[in-house]
């Protein structure tokens, strides 16, 4: 039952057309191994058997019916429990919303369902995305699957760990300043932050109006591209949506790359941040493979990183206070210190402060758009470094100052993370894949192949039994 844990969306759903697969077996088997290993995963703050099986039910049925909803029909998903699901508890892993309920569905949540997923349950995340690893809330943080005693990456940290595990085909990750990114990386998967209003938002807990993004976190680019199919969408009542037509994302996938002009900002790696030599490594390697198919590397210059990050931090957490200020008034008890601590931040902005962050994020939109006339995407590093040790994420962010997440959250530009190797301990690599607005088909396609011309997707983490022993 395991091995069906192991395909990926684009094979199982074949398997369930072709009336080979029944999503009542597949949800099956990801429950008997959710039980059997999230234990000391922690992947999980809430699992949904009943509905999962419910959902699978009506799904085979549709199916044997003649009615297939499309390829995530029967696909069994996690959302980051910072969804908005009606009826389930959604908690944004905080003790100030222990026992919120919601009485509606984000649009996300309604989109999949529609397209006929069925849903595994919540997965935990840093405490109203912003928190980090923490150990003073309800639930204990996600574990890498990896290596037990390594982080997850945050803030999507229990979808990332899920997926990469076989706990979930796929699910949905936020990303305001890389939280789908650093998980993604961190956890050998690939994680998609859609170009900013491709994706509603309404129903989402936010952290930051202007930054925030909601995006798939599959194991490849093909399934980030079917999951696309069903989230991209305009919707009137999320200010920040963009109504723009809607491409067909796995059609546009392709192994040839030929002609395709990859700008490489090598500074961001070589004098921006203190990048470790096995990452600097890794995408030095990914680059060559880019020639191998076809496409021509172009070095580019942009803004230093630096610039991006303190941008982007400050607008953040200016928005993050004002959405938080009610309750940290009234009851600061009831966040943990990480995440009450980083809001509270936001306090201190000045209006003026903002607002110039406001204008260097108009300039740097228009630099970054400048340098994208001259190349189709942008290739970085995802992180400088492997997952640290559980609960070391603060010191490694102190430490290297800058990420390369972050700048393109400021930028509202599509991003996919996906990885590109091992470190020497046995931890994924990754890098990021940057596009111009609205081309996620072809951040996607970029992605879709380097994933077919290499054999990182080959690799899955091995996780010993009993999981919960080797966690401590």
């Amino acid at each position: 039952m395991t091995d069906l844990c192991f395909l990926t969306i684009a094979e199982a759903s074949r398997q369930i057309a072709a009336r080979k697969l029944s999503p009542v077996e597949l949800t099956r088997a990801f429950l008997e191994r959710i039980e059997r290993y999230d234990a000391g995963l922690n992947a999980y703050i809430l699992v949904t058997a009943d509905k999962a099986m419910a959902d699978a039910r009506r799904a085979e049925a549709e199916i044997m019916a003649g009615r297939s909803r499309g390829p995530l029909h029967g696909i069994p998903i996690a959302l980051k429990d910072i969804y908005n699901t009606a009826g389930i508890a959604t908690t944004a892993h905080s003790a100030l919303f222990k026992d919120h309920v919601p009485a509606e569905d984000a649009v996300t949540t309604r989109l999949l369902a529609e397209a006929g997923t069925v849903l595994l349950g919540k997965t935990a995340t840093w405490e109203f995305a912003i928190g980090g690893t923490s150990f003073d809330l309800p639930w204990p943080p996600a574990r890498n699957p990896w290596n037990p005693k390594h982080d997850p990456g945050g803030s999507s940290s229990g979808t990332g760990a899920a997926v990469a595990a076989g706990l979930a085909m796929a699910g949905m990750g936020t990303d305001t300043g890389g939280s789908i990114r650093f998980p993604a990386a961190w956890c050998g998967i690939a994680g998609l932050k859609p170009t900013y209003g491709l994706v509603s938002r309404r129903g989402i807990l936010p952290l930051s109006f202007s930054l925030d993004h909601g995006g798939p976190m599959c194991w490849t680019s093909e399934d980030c591209a079917l999951m696309m199919q069903a989230l991209a969408a305009h919707d009137p009542l999320d200010p920040g949506s963009a109504d723009v037509p809607i491409p067909d994302f796995a059609a546009a996938l392709s192994p040839s790359l030929k002609g395709l002009r990859i700008g490489v900002p090598r500074h961001f790696w070589e004098t921006d941040v203190d990048c470790g030599a096995e990452t600097k490594a890794a995408i030095e390697a990914a680059l060559e493979v880019y020639r191998a198919l076809g496409a021509e590397i172009v070095e580019v210059t942009l803004s230093p990183l630096g610039t991006y990050n303190d941008t982007g931090t400050l607008i953040s957490r200016s928005e993050a206070y004002a959405i938080h200020e009610q309750y940290l008034t009234r009851t600061p008890e009831l966040y943990g210190a990480i995440a009450r601590q980083r809001i509270s931040m936001g306090a201190l902005v000045r209006a003026p402060d903002y607002v110039n962050a406001l204008r260097l994020r108009g300039e740097l939109i228009r630099e970054l758009a400048a340098v994208m006339t001259t190349v189709d995407v942008i290739v970085t590093p995802t992180t400088p470094d492997p997952a640290p040790l559980l609960g070391e994420v603060a010191a490694f962010m102190s430490k290297r100052k800058s990420l390369f997440s972050r700048a393109f959250n400021v930028t509202g530009s599509p991003a996919l993370s996906t990885p590109s190797g091992f470190s020497s301990d046995g931890l994924p690599l990754s890098m990021q894949i940057v596009g111009r607005p609205f081309q996620d088909d072809l951040v996607l396609k970029v992605g879709h192949a380097y994933e077919k011309a290499t054999a990182w997707r080959d690799r899955r983490p091995v996780i010993a039994e009993p999981f919960a022993a080797a966690a401590q």
